[in-house]
């Protein structure tokens, strides 16, 4: 029997998850769900850590192809995937310097704007620079920049940890040193309100396609990492309550960043779109989460489509590229 890969064998996948990053449990229960979904559509696979163990066993037993679900730098950052691209092991996804340009908030919105495509107003601010400069005085140039409100988020890193919005001068301060936290560096942004919604873009082979796009209404109006991953703090709408020409422009623009980011195989964009229905890129994300919350596993699903089905193509498309 002719299994995804095309060949007479058994494919062996490889789905790494876990990680150190503090994205660790969101990661493992990603990886979980892709194992049971790559299973179900007849794929042999492994979960495994990120560890000291996966370069002898990619050496000893190297997979046909790995999928990547890690989040946070172990997954985003273009590290990994420059270590797999050394091994020769193909993979799901972006290439490693995509891969790089996509998790650097800053860097990645400066590609968006050099391609006329409509993100936020920001500055990105070191934290050795914002105390050399003397906080006070950078703070208040900014909020005098951009105005209020702000978001306030790490340069490099997701599921919304470290994240504020800043809606009065004196909440500045504590949204800084709560970033910091998490990066060196902090993105502060012009806030723009309206609807939260995200796309995710897919290349099975005949280019990249966007899915239905999903609404996100977090209940106490900030999706942070609690919204995100605990059951009942979050209501979304898939397909997101957009009128045809609106939603025809998010899917545009989720394309457009796609494409400009340098991206394969798969991601999701985070919008916002505003009162007039114009949608701003926030983020793109290279190695988005698979969990029963998750907003790409949800777009799948509302656009009529099979989970594993999917995953078993975009690892015949990376088993592809080997060699």
């Amino acid at each position: 029997m002719i299994n995804p890969m095309g060949t007479s064998t058994e494919p062996h996948v490889l789905v790494l998850a876990g990680g150190l990053s503090y994205e660790r449990d969101v990661s493992l229960r990603s990886g979980r769900r892709v194992l049971d979904a790559l299973r179900g559509a007849g794929l042999s696979a492994e979960l495994r850590d990120a560890d000291v163990s996966l370069l002898p066993t990619l050496r000893e037993d190297p997979p046909d192809a790995v999928v990547i679900a890690l989040h946070g730098a172990t997954g985003e950052d273009g590290s990994l995937r420059g270590v797999l691209d050394l091994c020769e092991v193909p993979y799901v996804g972006c290439t490693a310097a995509a891969s790089r340009l996509a998790w650097d908030k800053p860097s990645a919105k400066s590609m968006l704007r050099e391609k006329a495509i409509r993100t936020p107003d920001w500055v990105a601010l070191p934290h050795d620079r914002f105390s050399e400069l003397g906080a006070v005085a950078v703070l208040d140039r900014i909020a005098d920049r951009l105005g209020l409100p702000l978001m306030v988020k790490p340069a490099q890193g997701g599921s919304g940890l470290g994240a504020a919005v800043v809606r009065d001068p004196a909440e500045l301060p504590a949204a800084m040193v709560g970033c910091f936290a998490y990066d060196s560096t902090a993105l502060v942004e012009r806030y723009v309100a309206g609807m939260d919604v995200a796309v995710s873009v897919l290349d099975l082979g005949e280019g990249p396609i966007a899915l239905p796009a999903v609404e996100i209404v977090p209940r106490n109006g900030v999706y942070d990492y609690a919204a995100r991953y605990t059951a009942g703090l979050t209501t979304w709408h898939t397909p997101a309550r957009l009128s045809p020409p609106v939603a025809e422009s998010v899917a545009s623009t989720a394309l457009a960043a796609h494409e400009a980011l340098g991206l394969r195989d798969l991601s999701r964009v985070d919008l916002i779109v505003d009162a007039d229905g114009v949608p701003h890129v926030l983020e793109v994300n290279v190695s988005p989460g698979m969990t029963e919350t998750s907003l790409l596993p949800l777009a799948v699903q509302a656009g009529g489509l099979d989970f594993g089905k999917i995953l078993a193509t975009l690892v015949s498309r990376a088993a592809a590229r080997r060699g």
